[in-house]
């Protein structure tokens, strides 16, 4: 078996769809499968699409708390890679994420309450 591509294996375009789709955990199953596999120098921006991804999902079922956690990590992953990699706009993302998260991350609260802002989840488009 030969080295795996990040950008042409289908599990890495599936996981997009899946994400933009609003399916975080099932985007991070299919990424996660994908990381498992490659041995690449890529395997941290690989984990940080993970993360947030999985940011997303603890957001979603009100675990603002583990969000916050993976918000932070998720970003470190993916500093290293702005503004894009693999044809998805970090930098939007990053944006994107900040906007959406804001509430929770500037919580002073050990346990933030919030619900995710439906209008603001963010999306993984291509860089131009």
């Amino acid at each position: 078996m030969g080295e795996i591509e990040i950008d042409t294996d289908p599990r890495y375009a599936r996981g997009i769809e899946l994400f933009n789709e609003c399916e975080f955990f099932e985007a991070h199953d299919v990424w996660e499968e994908l990381w498992q596999e490659y041995n690449g120098e890529d395997r941290t921006f690989l984990q940080g699409l993970i993360q947030v991804a999985v940011c997303l999902h603890h957001f979603v079922n009100g675990n603002a708390r583990g969000a916050v956690k993976l918000y932070h990590s998720s970003r470190n992953y993916l500093r290293p890679y702005l503004p894009a990699r693999y044809g998805i706009d970090l930098k939007r993302l990053f944006e994107q994420l900040e906007d959406c998260c804001r509430e929770i991350v500037e919580s002073k609260e050990e346990f933030p309450q919030a619900e995710i802002p439906v209008d603001r989840i963010p999306e993984l488009v291509a860089y131009r």
